[in-house]
């Protein structure tokens, strides 16, 4: 297996996260964990998997994430497996009930992502995930790193 784990990060936060993807499947083969800004060409090339991540911002993903999957040309992704992740806060911490009504209506960036990442070709072996902060800039709420490693081993099986 040959995979690439492209994130963009504010806080630290999304970093972890792909960090902890990128440790979890490292015992199925070669992967690279990268910042999107950093991302070379030729990279995509000859992989097998492709997990995607980003915090939810105005919910949505970054601007590098964008640009990132926006220089993704159509259908190059097929037969790459393909996963998308984000950073949220929880819904229950939000205090203002008007962003209650706004993620119902928008969601969150993994979903963004994902539909983004199915019209590049490719499939999705398990649907996006979200990840949560507590308040804005985090820290990550306990667990989520084990959770994101649990999850990413299912990226494979």
């Amino acid at each position: 297996m040959k995979a690439l784990v492209v994130y963009d990060s504010f806080f630290g936060n999304t970093e972890q996260i792909a960090r902890a993807i990128g440790d979890a499947l490292r015992a199925q083969g070669e992967v690279e964990v990268v910042q999107a800004r950093d991302v070379k060409p030729g990279q995509l090339d000859g992989l097998t998997l492709l997990v995607v991540g980003s915090p939810t911002r105005a919910f949505r993903p970054s601007r590098a994430i964008v640009g990132f999957l926006h220089g993704i040309p159509r259908g190059s992704l097929k037969d790459v497996k393909l996963a998308a992740f984000d950073t949220r806060m929880i819904l229950n911490d939000a205090t203002i009930p008007l962003l209650r009504v706004m993620v119902r209506l928008f969601g969150y960036a993994a979903e963004n992502m994902s539909g983004r990442l199915r019209r590049k070709g490719g499939q999705e072996p398990v649907p996006p995930a979200g990840f949560f902060v507590t308040g804005t800039e985090g820290p990550l709420k306990p667990g989520e790193l084990d959770r994101a490693a649990e999850w990413a081993k299912r990226l494979t099986a």
